[in-house]
């Protein structure tokens, strides 16, 4: 299968949403004019499980100019935007099996599809890719050089893996990277959240009392956007640290059970399961909306929800579930999965151009890298780091101060003191 997308017909629109986000990212440019001269992924294929949307296909046309044959699927059914899986296949040759809203068979069939066609390279927005390919295809890893991570919750999976002596390749951590962590989930995260709630609701941010369940870095952009627009934020955490971070910041800190009772709206933002549960369901107000930014639709317990519900009206609004109990409504937005994917558009182009230029330069590094890297998960280098955060800074018209010979010296000597 060359590809399998939603409407060939919408790559019109694809195309110009695609030139758009690449205005707003301009050291990809730099790094695709790069790497068409250099090619460093000729004659390599490059399987990629991310979410379908005009700033990922931008990522694609750079490592497709660096010579990559590309398999594109969708690393979550809400994520794929059809008129960007159109153009990748109609305008630019691409192989793409991404529709929104596929159901899970046929979620796995394109995963499959991604790992048949034998890659070089693997991207992952999760690690259900890599998870598919030590479980079904592990005799393909002799094929594979390496493979990047793009979110929190697939390194956390992937650490596991590792820690467990199961890990059968090398891995770069992207998400760990300083350039991707500090300002795609916090400055990304925390605005398309916000962006996708009100889309899907219409709400009013200001006065109502938003629970933000995590307090790591999407947690933290999340809670600063809310406040940033009058909501009351209280923050639910299970590390000491970070909630006394959260105190320290000025957010209320409770447990969830507390927290359930006054808050009118909920976002899981934890990569865990279960963080609002029966428990929780029980004790909250008439209206209350729940919905998640984690990766997986596992931190709301929905089935419980339903359990719990006299009655179920879906799509009572674009993206709204309408849950009855008694005389109590519980409205959860997205089907519980990626709110800010499933109800608007992600990030902006702008910090995902961070981002996805660490994951290409990550890439390069693994394929000139052919072979040396020990099998275990590898953090991004900080020459990558420094160069990207020197190129965004750059394009912004930003200039820094470098130290003199002097002052270099003196911060890496211990004999001079008071």
């Amino acid at each position: 299968m060359t590809h399998h997308v939603k409407d060939m017909n919408l790559a019109a629109i694809g195309e110009k949403r695609l030139a758009w986000a690449s205005r707003d990212m301009p050291v990809l440019e730099i790094i695709k004019a790069d790497f068409k001269k250099t090619k460093p992924f000729k004659g390599k294929r490059v399987s990629a499980c991310m979410h379908v949307t005009a700033e990922t296909a931008n990522l694609m046309l750079a490592l497709q100019a660096g010579g990559a044959d590309i398999t594109l699927v969708a690393s979550n059914p809400l994520s794929t935007q059809d008129d960007i899986a159109a153009a990748l296949v109609k305008n630019h040759g691409i192989k793409v099996l991404a529709i929104h809203g596929e159901d899970t068979k046929t979620y796995y069939s394109h995963l499959n599809q991604a790992l048949q066609n034998r890659p070089n390279i693997t991207m992952d927005d999760g690690a259900d890719l890599i998870s598919l390919l030590h479980n079904k295809y592990k005799h393909q890893v002799k094929d594979i050089l390496g493979s990047m991570e793009e979110t929190t919750t697939g390194v956390i999976r992937l650490r596991a893996l590792a820690a467990d002596k199961k890990l059968l390749l090398p891995v770069i951590a992207v998400n760990d990277a300083k350039t991707k962590n500090m300002f795609d989930n916090r400055y990304g995260t925390g605005q398309s959240t916000l962006d996708g709630i009100i889309r899907a609701t219409g709400l009013l941010v200001a006065g109502k009392v938003f629970v933000v369940a995590g307090y790591g870095w999407c947690g933290r952009g999340f809670a600063m956007r809310a406040r940033g627009m009058g909501a009351q934020v209280i923050v639910t955490e299970v590390d000491e640290i970070k909630a006394l971070e959260a105190a320290m910041d000025g957010f209320g800190v409770m447990t969830m059970k507390e927290a359930a009772k006054v808050g009118d709206v909920f976002c899981t933002i934890t990569g865990d399961l279960k963080v609002i549960d029966k428990e929780h369901f029980k004790v909250m107000k008439d209206g209350a909306m729940v919905c998640n930014s984690g990766h997986f639709d596992v931190e709301i317990n929905i089935p419980a929800l339903k359990k719990l519900a006299n009655k179920v009206n879906y799509n009572v609004n674009n993206n709204v579930d309408e849950y009855i109990l008694g005389k109590r409504r519980i409205y959860v937005l997205g089907q519980g999965r990626l709110i800010n994917l499933a109800a608007a558009e992600g990030h902006p182009s702008s910090v995902m151009d961070m981002s996805f230029s660490t994951q290409a330069l990550a890439a390069e590094y693994v394929a000139k890298s052919a072979g040396k890297l020990e099998v275990r998960v590898h953090n991004v280098s900080e020459k990558i780091e420094k160069k990207v955060a020197m190129m965004k800074l750059k394009s912004l018209g930003i200039k820094i101060d470098k130290l003199t010979a002097e002052q270099a010296a003196y911060l890496s000597s211990w004999e001079s003191g008071t």
